[in-house]
Formats: C-alpha cells, sequence, structure tokens
C-alpha cells in the first residue's frame, strides 16, 4: 500500500495513511505492507511488493480503499485553480503524480505479469476527467489522459491475459473533504467502491477497456457514441465552412448513432465516407436522412430472393494444395502432409477449401445489382461443409440473395452460396456484404436469416495458442481466387482498420 502521505495539496510527507489502510487490511485478516516512496519512483513501489509477496499479480492505481490488493498505490492531490490561475507548477505537479506516475508504476510492474501470463491493472480516472469540471483544468486534463492509456494497454494486453479498465469513483476521502459536505463525505463509503475493484480484479472476469462510474452502491458503465455525421464534399471539390454549416444539423443528429469500440471501427467511417465521395459527384445526402443516394435507383425488396448467379468451377489437386498453403499448411508438420501432397493415401481438401468456389459465385453475381458500391474491407464469410471428399472434378454454386438489412450509412446484403457436386450438397456459405451509400430505406437492421456466431465464454480461455503467419502468407492466399485487395494491399487495409 502506497500513500506518500502529503496533503491534498501534494506538501508534507507522512507514514500515517499508507500505515492506517495497511493496519485495517491485516484487522480483516489480509496481508499488507506499506511503501512510503513517490510514485515517480514506480520501479521502488513494484520491489516492495515483490519483496513481501513474490509476485505481483494487480495493479491498483488511485484507490482509496481496497481490501483484497497487491499493490496499491494512493495519488490524492488536487491543485484546483481557475484556467487562467494555472501555474506551470500546478499543471506539472499533477501530471507528474497522476498520469505519469500511473505510467511508471504500470511499466514497473508491465514486465511481471507479462511473465507470468496474468495481470489485473485498475487506473483511477473522475467525473471531472470525463465531463470536466470548473478551476480543475490540470486535475481534468490528467484524468482522461488515465483512462486513454488505460484503454492501449487494455489491448497490448490482451494476449498476455492483462487486463486493464478504469473507474471514475465518487467517495470520501481526505482529498474529496475539501469539496464536499461532510455528510456526503460520509455517505459515499470507499467500501461501495472496493466491490468493482475486486471483481475487475478476480481471475474470473473477463472485462478489458471498461470505464465505470462507481458511488454510493451504484456503478455503470460508459461507451462513446457518434452521430453518424454528413459528407461534407464532393469529388474533386473543395471543402468549404459553408458546406460544413449546411450539414451542421445533420453532423450532430444523434438519432441511429454508432457506439465504436476501436479504433479500427472508429477510421472505418471514413472507409464509407471516402467510397460513397468516389461514387458521387456532388456532395452526397446524410445518411440518416429519410431516401439514400443510391436506394432511390434500386428497389430494395425486390432484391431479396434474387438469383445472383450459377457459377462452375473446375478444379484439379493443385486448387486445394495451393489453397492450404495459403492458410499455413506447412510440410513442417507431419498432419499437414495429407492437405499438401497429393500422393498421400490420406489426401483430401481442407473443409474451408469450400469458401473459394462460392466467393467466386458470389463476387460474379454481385455485379448484377445495379447502382450498389460494395465496401471490399466489411466481407464476413460463414461456411458449412457436408462432404470433405471433393478432391477433383468440378462444383456448382448457386448464390442468392437472402436479405437486406438497412444500417442508415449502408445497406448490408446477407448472400447465401449452395454448392453441389453433381446433385449432392457439399458446403453452404453464407457472406455479409457491406453497401456504402445504400442505407436509409427503412429496412429492418437484423435479420433471422443470419447466421448467429457462438459467443464466447465468459471465463479465461482453457488455452492460449500463439501463431505466426508468413510475410507472404496472404499474397499467397490470393492465389486460390479471393481477389479482395484487403488482403495485400497496404493501403487499402488501412482503410478497412
Amino acid at each position: 500500500v502506497n500513500d506518500l502521505g502529503g496533503d491534498f495539496k501534494g506538501y508534507g510527507k507522512s507514514s500515517s495513511a499508507a500505515d492506517k489502510v495497511v493496519n485495517e487490511i491485516r484487522a480483516k485478516g489480509g496481508k499488507a505492507v506499506p511503501n512510503y516512496d513517490s510514485v515517480e519512483d514506480g520501479e521502488k513501489l513494484v520491489k516492495t511488493a515483490l519483496e513481501a509477496f513474490g509476485r505481483i499479480a494487480i495493479c491498483l492505481l488511485f484507490v482509496w480503499l481496497v481490501f483484497f490488493v497487491l499493490l496499491t498505490i494512493h495519488f490524492r492531490i488536487l491543485r484546483d485553480r481557475s484556467f487562467v490561475r494555472i501555474s506551470d507548477e500546478d499543471w506539472d505537479i499533477i501530471h507528474r503524480i497522476h498520469l505519469r506516475g500511473s505510467f511508471l508504476v504500470t511499466r514497473a510492474a508491465w514486465n511481471h505479469m507479462k511473465n507470468q501470463k496474468f495481470g489485473r491493472i485498475i487506473m483511477t480516472s473522475s467525473a471531472a476527467g470525463i465531463y470536466g469540471n470548473f478551476g480543475q483544468a490540470n486535475y481534468s486534463a490528467a484524468k482522461l489522459g488515465l483512462l486513454g492509456l488505460s484503454n492501449t494497454i487494455a489491448i497490448e494486453g490482451r494476449k498476455y491475459n492483462i487486463h486493464c479498465n478504469t473507474i471514475a469513483p465518487t467517495a470520501g476521502s481526505r482529498l474529496t473533504q475539501t469539496v464536499m459536505p461532510q455528510d456526503l463525505v460520509d455517505a459515499f463509503k470507499p467500501e461501495y467502491v472496493a466491490p468493482l475493484v475486486v471483481w475487475l480484479c478476480h481471475e474470473s472476469c473477463v472485462e478489458n477497456g471498461g470505464l465505470f462510474e462507481v458511488g454510493a452502491g451504484w456503478i455503470g458503465k460508459l461507451r462513446w457514441e457518434r452521430s453518424l455525421g454528413a459528407i461534407v464534399r464532393g469529388k474533386n471539390q473543395l471543402m468549404t465552412p459553408e458546406a460544413v454549416r449546411e450539414k451542421w444539423e445533420n453532423v450532430c443528429d444523434f438519432d441511429n448513432a454508432s457506439k465504436p469500440r476501436s479504433i479500427q471501427e472508429s477510421i472505418s467511417v471514413l472507409n464509407d465516407a471516402l467510397s460513397q465521395i468516389e461514387s458521387q459527384g456532388n456532395v452526397s445526402m446524410n445518411s440518416t436522412s429519410s431516401g439514400s443516394v443510391v436506394s432511390s435507383s434500386v428497389d430494395m425488396a425486390s432484391i431479396i430472393g434474387r438469383e445472383l448467379a450459377t457459377n462452375v468451377y473446375k478444379y484439379t489437386h493443385l486448387e486445394p494444395i495451393l489453397y492450404a498453403l495459403g492458410v499455413g499448411m506447412s510440410t513442417k508438420d507431419p498432419d499437414h502432409l495429407k492437405f499438401l501432397f497429393e500422393g498421400s493415401e490420406d489426401f483430401c481438401c481442407l473443409p474451408s477449401f469450400g469458401v473459394i468456389p462460392a466467393q467466386t459465385s458470389m463476387f460474379d453475381g454481385v455485379p448484377s445489382l445495379p447502382g450498389l458500391n460494395i465496401d471490399l474491407a466489411k466481407v464476413w464469410k460463414d461456411l458449412t461443409t457436408y462432404v470433405c471428399s471433393f478432391l477433383t472434378g468440378q462444383l456448382t454454386s448457386v448464390s442468392t440473395v437472402a436479405d437486406i438489412l438497412d444500417k442508415g450509412s449502408g445497406a448490408v446484403l446477407l448472400i447465401d452460396v449452395n454448392t453441389y457436386c453433381g446433385k449432392d450438397l457439399v458446403c453452404y456459405n453464407q457472406f455479409s456484404l457491406f453497401f456504402v451509400g445504400a442505407g436509409g430505406f427503412g429496412g429492418k437492421r437484423t435479420s433471422e436469416k443470419a447466421k448467429a456466431t457462438v459467443n464466447p465464454p465468459k471465463r479465461p480461455p482453457d488455452a492460449v495458442i500463439s501463431d505466426v503467419t508468413t510475410a507472404d502468407q496472404a499474397a499467397l492466399y490470393r492465389l486460390s481466387g479471393d481477389w479482395n485487395p484487403l488482403h495485400v494491399d497496404p493501403s487499402f487495409a488501412a482503410l478497412g482498420g
């Protein structure tokens, strides 16, 4: 338990604050040791924990009172000033303690957590950081910075079973005594925060990258929301302030808002916008408006059930072997030889090879749908294989539009592809294709015809396997007939996230 023991402005030093928490933990039957170093000496804090417990699995930053802990750091310092009165010292000390201190302590603990393949990190933001608060520009900036730090740590730590979450607690402490009346300090007990922290640190909790407000026995999760927005320029046209003004109401319209959860989802909307701009000569309508820039020329209802194409796919043993190499089969693995050597007595196709003839049929049929601009960065597949023994010969694939969904900024077509060997159904594929600019036609957003994915169990994985693809594996895979530039063109892949 670390606490420098200074006052709420950061002055002074005392062991009493850390000792008090340690004594409370020990009185409850727990084990704890105090540490009085500055959080800027993160290595010393971690060393104290390692010497006392032999490992460090949980790192709690800025938490006032916790009963289940291996490392607890108490950063309690405010330098409240109106913006114009904030000095360089006021700004720097807050960021050094709250933001830089969190970085230094987490960095010191990181490799220990990584090596043991387990870690739980809790950052403590605040309502001032999330929403802003008068007189706390320095504190607000540091606290919101912690959320950005936490989000990135959650991404980088995921593969090592290191989870990082952020809480924004309201709890009474010697810090909040200066900004809350005593009756509220007494009502917002730290005991109403600690259970959330304990759960987020438990090995069975799979939450990662979350942000939670907590206090007085209430907990709520926060997330980002983004308006669908509007395109304010046309192809080969300048973007002007006047165009922004004309579209401002649409820019701020949160009807049918999206809720991006990653930088990839954030960037994908720009890919949609670029596709719309390239396909339209002038500034397009807002995707939330009643009509779509494309749907006016396409009767969406008439598309459902349309048979797109019947494609005959002829192949020898070469195509299944090339596909197997493209998805990572190797002669170094004896179990893979049956997919790579036609002379093997067990020679057979990988079951997922059925995607290739189906995809050829699907892409041959899509151009028959007029006025729809496909986003190749958003193609999803579901495959069911019935027979795996088709080694050479020909397959016939029939593609049909199963349903169409209105996603606001675009439309999603569900395309079913049945593949036959003679009269026998050997595999079934369903593709989800996103068509930019084709939404806003008032259609449904979900479909009972969509093949549902299985949700992962809400528990830690039974086993974790890491594999590394070869540098040119995606380029090799394309030779099987999946010509999507997403697999090989870095600039296109960046647009898709």
